[in-house]
């Protein structure tokens, strides 16, 4: 499979943060993934080497609230959901993963609803 120059380099940085980055059974790990029309995220915890849930902008329920699913109004609708989501299954603390991205468009907007829907990280 060939990448792209710049995709190639989202997975060096990824692979650097994720040396760093562990999610546990008490804090697991959230990462992100965004391609040009939705964006995607997952509760991971790498102990057990588990994904606990995820969700993105193509499931039905967020997909019923949004018109596209690549903006960052999608990244904080979703954000929103993904917290309520999480805190039915008990999550409150978790480390962030930006999965090699910018802190910067959907990957803050879903991060600032996230939290603003009570996750802590």
């Amino acid at each position: 499979m060939v990448l792209a120059r710049k995709e190639l380099g989202r997975i060096y940085r990824h692979q650097r943060t994720r040396r760093r980055i562990i999610g546990t059974t008490a804090r697991p790990r959230v990462c992100v993934h965004r391609s040009l029309n939705n964006f995607y995220v997952q509760v991971i915890d790498d102990v057990s080497r588990n994904v606990l849930f995820g969700l993105s902008t193509l499931t039905k329920d967020v997909r019923a609230k949004i018109k596209n699913g690549g903006n960052v109004d999608a990244a904080a609708r979703l954000g929103e959901i993904f917290a309520i989501e999480a805190g039915k299954k008990g999550i409150k603390k978790v480390c962030f993963d930006r999965g090699g991205y910018l802190y910067h468009g959907c990957v803050k907007a879903f991060a600032e609803a996230a939290r603003k829907g009570g996750l802590e990280f």
